[in-house]
C-alpha cells in the first residue's frame, strides 16, 4: 500500500488554507515524489528547526508541504526575498522578513510572537545560510528558551525525497551539549547539495 504524501494535523496545530490549497500542495508533492514523514506533536507553540538547508529548492518543497497539510508555520527568511508579489505571497503563508545585516531585536520579536494567545509554530534553519557552516547559529535556542517552548527537529533527506518530522527536544542549560546532540541527530540526513556535518 502506498504511503500518503502527508499526515493529518493534531488538534492544536495552527492552520491556514482551504481544500483547494491542500489539493494543490498534495498534487505538487505527489507529482514530484516528495512526502512528509512522521507526525507533528499536539502542541500550540513550538520552535521548529530544519536542516540540512542547502538549496533554494528547500523552500519550494517546504511551502508545498505546508500547503498540503493546511498548516501555518511562520518562518524567518532574508528580507531581500520580500519584493513585489513574491513578498506578498511569503507574508500570506507565514514569512517573516529578517534583515541579516541589522538583526538586533529579532530574538525578542520572535519570543513575543510565540507568547501570543493564538497557536504559533516558528520555523528556523539553524545553519542560517545554504552554505556549509561549522557552527550553527544559536538564535533558535534563545527563542525557544525565552518563550519556554520545545524544539521540534525536522529534516530534508533528498535521496528519498522526504521532509521528516522528528524528535521533540527539551533544551538544557548546557548550550554546547544541546548543539552537539542536535548535530549528531542530523548526521544521517542529506540535503540537495550536502549534509550537516
Amino acid at each position: 500500500m502506498m504511503q500518503p504524501v502527508v499526515q493529518e494535523l493534531p488538534p492544536s496545530a495552527p492552520r491556514q488554507g482551504n481544500a483547494l490549497t491542500r489539493w494543490l500542495g498534495r498534487a505538487i508533492l505527489r507529482v514530484t515524489g516528495w512526502r512528509v514523514a512522521g507526525t507533528f506533536p499536539d502542541l500550540p507553540r513550538m520552535v521548529i528547526i530544519i536542516a540540512p538547508h542547502s538549496s533554494f529548492w528547500d523552500g519550494i518543497w517546504g511551502i508545498a508541504g505546508m500547503l498540503a497539510l493546511g498548516v501555518r508555520i511562520e518562518f524567518m527568511i532574508k528580507a531581500e526575498l520580500f519584493k513585489g508579489s513574491l513578498g506578498w505571497f511569503l507574508r500570506l503563508i507565514g514569512g517573516i522578513p529578517i534583515n541579516r545585516s541589522r538583526a538586533h531585536g529579532t530574538v525578542e520579536q520572535a519570543v513575543a510572537r510565540l507568547q501570543r494567545d493564538e497557536p504559533t509554530w516558528l520555523l528556523i534553519a539553524p545553519e542560517g545560510t545554504r552554505r556549509r557552516v561549522e557552527h550553527w547559529k544559536n538564535g533558535f535556542r534563545r527563542i525557544a528558551l525565552g518563550a519556554n517552548v520545545p524544539v521540534l527537529c525536522t529534516y530534508f533527506h533528498y535521496p528519498d525525497r522526504t521532509m521528516g518530522l522528528g524528535e521533540l527536544m527539551e533544551l538544557s542549560d548546557d548550550e554546547a551539549a544541546d548543539m552537539a546532540k542536535l548535530r549528531e541527530w542530523y548526521r544521517p540526513y542529506m540535503g540537495k547539495n550536502r549534509g550537516t556535518i
